[in-house]
């Protein structure tokens, strides 16, 4: 039962401490929608989306106008595109063909992104994947709402180092087709390692084989909201630390398990998870980075930087596997670069290197996360880094991922402007050492020893 003071707790969050829900996402199976002929499946994608999430966006808006929550963006995702086009796409420029579908589904649902032109290739590529992967860079030139993931690896399946050499020159060609907007393309594209199905956010998001016909995710977000609340135990010791953050995560949990209930009774289609992460914004006082500088730290970056988020991420899910028994999606905090203006401060003031922000990955919800990169680094440079965080995923058993954003034309001391929830940032030095031999050997990284649980 809801109390007064939890929803007066709950407004004083939403008005001073920039709580939200960053998205509500509508995953959408098109497994029925595959066809032999290219026509006949472009069709039945845009007739099923358009159908399933015809109320998407009206219903956000009403949830937002009666309980005077935000919810930022409205989002749809979809089944691998690579599982789905398979029978019909032959070639790169069929998949682009149902990129385009995909475009126009998302604008005339008057959502914001849609995600799902992927491909799941953990362990091996058929046909269909690698026309698919190779398509990349011309579905997201010709295309503004379309995110693509591609999965190159698992703990349970190791790492397929063909689809990382791959993934890097897919990079590079995607940069190089969106040069014109600040390789902007490359912001719509994340490689991932043990990618969950249920992500509600982009650009990792798909609708995964495992789940339901739709399904409601929902995104919360509130930075501001446990910044706030450790303000208030400055010097305190690390047992206060853990169950503030722990009580604080509860209540944001709290608020996006009502809009995901809320938005399945109204739409009819079954509530799947909330996914709770620190998802920054560009705003000043909507920072992951500011968090851990309230922790005691002068800079993000600084030596005790990587416990600290270790720390923030596991009391995060505590708390909000406290408050709601359907948490899932990634649920921690997120560290990009160019959407968090801390970040970005700690990049400027020589704090924070690639190299910092790679050993932070190892405790944080994802991984190396909207860094912009000289225009010129080589693709197996990019297939390296790929590589190096994908590693730490799969024997973590956690989810690692890389947006990086290789901008033509930009050096090392440049500021690129993205625009909107993604930001800008600066342009980070990357280590000018040579990997190409190791990541043109080919094959597979296999499976760490404890991947064998059967």
């Amino acid at each position: 039962m809801v109390t007064i003071i939890e929803v007066n707790e709950t407004n004083k969050m939403i008005e001073q401490e920039k709580l939200d829900v960053r998205t509500i996402t509508l995953g959408i199976s098109l497994l029925d929608c595959c066809d032999s002929d290219l026509d006949a499946l472009n069709r039945n994608i845009y007739d099923k989306i358009t159908r399933v999430a015809e109320n998407l966006v009206s219903t956000g808006r009403e949830i937002e106008l009666e309980y005077g929550i935000p919810i930022v963006n409205k989002r749809i995702s979809v089944t691998p595109i690579a599982l789905v086009g398979g029978r019909a796409c032959r070639s790169p420029e069929d998949f682009v063909e149902v990129a385009k579908t995909l475009d126009q589904a998302a604008r005339d649902t008057g959502v914001n992104f849609l995600g799902g032109y992927s491909a799941i290739v953990s362990k091996g590529m058929t046909p269909a994947d690698e026309a698919l992967i190779r398509s990349i860079p011309a579905a997201l030139s010709s295309t503004e709402r379309v995110c693509s993931s591609v999965n190159i690896g698992s703990t349970k399946t190791g790492i397929n180092m063909d689809a990382v050499k791959l993934m890097g020159e897919i990079v590079r060609e995607t940069a190089e087709a969106t040069k014109e907007n600040n390789s902007l393309g490359c912001a719509k594209l994340v490689v991932l390692c043990n990618a969950p199905d249920d992500n509600p956010f982009m650009a990792g998001a798909f609708h995964g084989v495992s789940e339901a016909d739709a399904v409601i995710n929902v995104g919360v977000s509130g930075p501001g909201v446990i910044k706030h609340a450790l303000e208030g135990v400055r010097g305190k010791n690390f047992e206060v630390l853990c169950e503030t953050v722990k009580r604080t995560a509860f209540k944001v949990t709290r608020a996006g398990q009502l809009v995901a209930q809320e938005a399945s009774e109204r739409l009819g289609i079954p509530f799947g998870i909330v996914d709770l992460s620190l998802a920054p914004t560009p705003s000043v006082g909507d920072s992951v980075a500011e968090i851990l500088e309230e922790m005691g730290l002068e800079s993000v970056g600084a030596p005790g930087t990587t416990a600290a988020l270790a720390l923030l991420n596991d009391q995060v899910k505590k708390g909000g596997i406290m408050a709601s028994s359907f948490v899932g999606g990634l649920s921690g905090a997120f560290i990009p670069v160019s959407e968090d203006q801390g970040m970005i401060d700690a990049v400027n003031r020589g704090a924070l290197t690639l190299e910092k922000l790679e050993a932070m990955t190892c405790v944080c919800s994802v991984g190396l996360d909207m860094i912009a990169i000289p225009g010129d680094t080589p693709a197996s440079t990019i297939s390296g880094i790929i590589a190096d965080e994908a590693a730490i995923g799969m024997i973590n058993n956690k989810t690692t991922a890389v947006r990086l954003i290789p901008v033509i034309g930009k050096d090392v001391g440049d500021t690129v402007e993205f625009g909107g929830l993604l930001g800008h940032a600066p342009v980070q030095q990357v280590n000018r050492f040579c990997c190409a031999d190791f990541i043109n050997r080919g094959g597979r990284i296999p499976a760490p020893i404890h991947s064998f649980k059967n």
